[in-house]
């Protein structure tokens, strides 16, 4: 017996490691990194350093991560050697969604901040990889949000050093956002001085797109989940789910809408013609903001999602119907705080819909015992 070594499940040996799986991460989120930083150089002729100033964000963002969770080990008294030996690129990963999640205008601090926020606080103070109860990235990109206000930027922080703001162009539709404003603002009617005459495929591709960094080319983002989805690390109805839901809630929302009057009283007769303008919000819904970014990379994170099947499908409904109705409640985005919202309820998701073991029967309903016990009985008893 002394020869055996005992061991805690699982007992599945598989080439598959988390360190793999980051991996794959990281080359799924490149493609919209490299689209985020040519796009903001090229958007705005009279300010092409806004590409570098993406890019300077980018790798403050992934240096910070890293090295946070590598003084935090030290500081754990941990071999450094033995520190590289275990890097799985789960820092990697988070820095690389903080950056992508600020704007190229944010000042230089607030990704650091974030960054160590995200990783000190949110992941290695709970344990580390696999033990974060929130997706690390989502929390550093509220810390942001709350903490800085306008140092982190946002819809009026395209502008020059010198206060003025420039319009950002597409060369596609030659249409146009003026002052700075987001897709996604405008569509929501959150941006009072601002206009925008961007098609589906500018929202698509990311020409003439303002926003951060790495929300701007979805096709980029699609092209990353497909990766993910060939690679075996992404269930491809899981972000299809979250970002159809958003779309069909949104569709709903601009169908009651449009039923009411000037004088805030429903118009039944008003339910046919309205529902079919009502669809004209559906992809830009869905190609608007970050939600592309958060449904693919960040709210299907492995440590934050239910266990089963069934609640998965419920979760990422949930986070769709979230989005859209915190979005038109806000006039802005939401899919951070939807994202955040769902992790802290995904314990309940799975405390109330658990997975049936191997071999599972079904118990016998007392009545049903009760009634055939009783039958047995009369029959005895004749």
């Amino acid at each position: 017996m002394a020869n055996y070594v005992y061991s805690s499940s699982p007992h599945i040996k598989s080439p598959r490691t988390t360190r793999r799986i980051m991996i794959d991460v990281c080359i799924a989120l490149l493609p919209a990194c490299i689209a985020g930083c040519i796009l903001m150089g090229t958007a705005n002729a009279a300010y092409p350093t806004l590409g570098l100033l993406a890019f300077t964000h980018l790798a403050i963002c992934c240096i910070t991560s890293v090295a946070a969770e590598w003084i935090y080990l030290l500081c754990c008294k941990k071999p450094f050697k033995q520190i590289i030996a275990e890097f799985d690129f789960t820092s990697l990963v988070t820095g690389m969604l903080i950056g992508m999640n600020l704007y190229p205008t944010s000042k230089w601090y607030v990704g650091i901040f974030a960054s160590i926020f995200a990783v000190i606080v949110v992941k290695m103070l709970f344990g580390g990889t696999g033990k974060n109860i929130v997706n690390p990235a989502i929390a550093g990109r509220i810390f942001a949000f709350i903490a800085f206000g306008a140092a982190f930027g946002g819809a009026m922080g395209y502008a020059t050093p010198a206060g003025e703001i420039k319009q950002f162009s597409s060369p596609i539709s030659h249409g146009s956002v003026t002052a700075g404003a987001t897709p996604l603002q405008v569509l929501l009617g959150g941006a009072t001085e601002a206009t925008s005459t961007l098609t589906n495929l500018d929202l698509f591709l990311g020409t003439g797109v303002a926003g951060c960094i790495g929300e701007t080319c979805k096709l980029a983002l699609i092209a990353g989940g497909i990766y993910l989805v060939v690679r075996g690390v992404l269930n491809f109805r899981w972000p299809l789910v979250y970002i159809l839901s958003t779309g069909l809630v949104s569709v709903l929302i601009a169908w009651i809408d449009g039923c009411y009057n000037a004088n805030g009283k429903f118009v039944s007769a008003l339910l046919g013609t309205k529902f079919v303008d009502a669809w004209e919000v559906f992809l830009p819904s869905i190609l608007s903001g970050g939600l592309m970014l958060g449904a693919i990379f960040m709210a299907t994170d492995y440590v934050t999602t239910p266990n089963t099947k069934l609640g998965n499908y419920i979760y990422f409904a949930f986070l769709g119907i979230l989005t859209a109705v915190l979005r038109k409640a806000i006039k802005g985005e939401a899919v951070s705080f939807a994202i955040l919202l769902g992790n802290i309820l995904v314990p309940l998701f799975d405390m109330y819909i658990r997975r049936k073991p191997f071999g599972y029967v079904k118990p016998e309903r007392k009545r049903v015992k009760k009634a055939a016990q009783e039958a047995t009985a009369a029959k005895e008893g004749e």
